[in-house]
């Protein structure tokens, strides 16, 4: 499915978006590595959604505004983007740093969301053994995200070109400004998820070596009436990992929802 990008601003920022395909909006935030290209995953969704899958603020393509300084400056750059763009009924997917602004989006308005699906979100504090992965260097990070490292080592043996470099700088500085500080949680997140009144869907990598599977659980119990997939064979990016597998589970939910 033919996609476009654009950059159109948005809350007095710049930003670059991708959108494809036709059918009910569906809204993609991607996580802490950014957004570098129209995946298979998001080939699959736009057969059946105009799926809109932005760059945040502060990564890549997309300005560093000055008042980025939180987690909570995105989600409410993100709600202001459902107003801007007139979206309504919108499929939200996050996935890890992206799934965390999605629930921080929900639990506080899902009066123009059809449904929520987290993938692999941080925000909850992990259920079980969790390193800080800031402490990890790129290529340890990159072997961490795969449970089949043939993919991770394509990645690392690929040279960046200047511009991905500094698109790489820009996401690691931005994810290190916004995160490290509160450990890519929020402690206040669980007590307020169960205003999340649209349809829920958590995802989870088998073998997610970021947050353990078990805290899959934690989502579920958190968010009233929340339904689990767990992809087998993936780490913490099943949509990447596992894109038919993890599309096919996210689109019968979606039809669904």
């Amino acid at each position: 499915m033919s996609h476009v990008v654009s950059h159109p601003v948005i809350a007095g920022a710049s930003i670059r978006m991708f959108r494809g395909g036709a059918g009910p909006t569906a809204l993609f935030l991607h996580g802490g590595a950014g957004l570098n290209v129209w995946t298979p995953f998001f080939n699959a969704v736009s057969q059946h959604h105009d799926l809109i899958v932005p760059e945040h603020p502060g990564f890549g393509e997309s300005d560093n505004p000055a008042w980025l300084n939180s987690v909570n400056d995105l989600t409410l750059f993100y709600l202001d983007l459902l107003d801007e763009m007139k979206l309504d009924r919108v499929h939200l997917i996050g996935n890890s740093f992206g799934g965390w602004i999605a629930s921080e989006m929900a639990s506080r308005d899902c009066g123009k969301l059809a449904s929520v699906t987290l993938i692999g979100p941080a925000g909850l504090a992990a259920v079980g053994d969790q390193e800080d992965l800031f402490r990890w260097s790129y290529p340890e990070s990159t072997r961490k995200l795969f449970h089949n490292q043939a993919i991770a080592e394509r990645i690392l043996s690929a040279t960046p070109g200047p511009e991905q470099l500094a698109n790489l700088i820009k996401n690691q500085t931005t994810m290190a400004r916004l995160g490290a500080p509160v450990g890519l949680t929020n402690p206040d997140l669980a007590r307020w998820l169960h205003r999340i009144t649209a349809p829920a869907h958590i995802v989870w990598g088998r073998h997610d070596n970021y947050c353990p599977v078990a805290t899959s659980a934690a989502w579920a119990a958190a968010i009233p009436g929340a339904k689990t997939t767990i992809i087998e064979d993936a780490g913490h990016l099943p949509h990447a990992e596992k894109a038919d597998v993890t599309a096919e589970a996210v689109l019968a939910f979606l039809k669904n929802a």
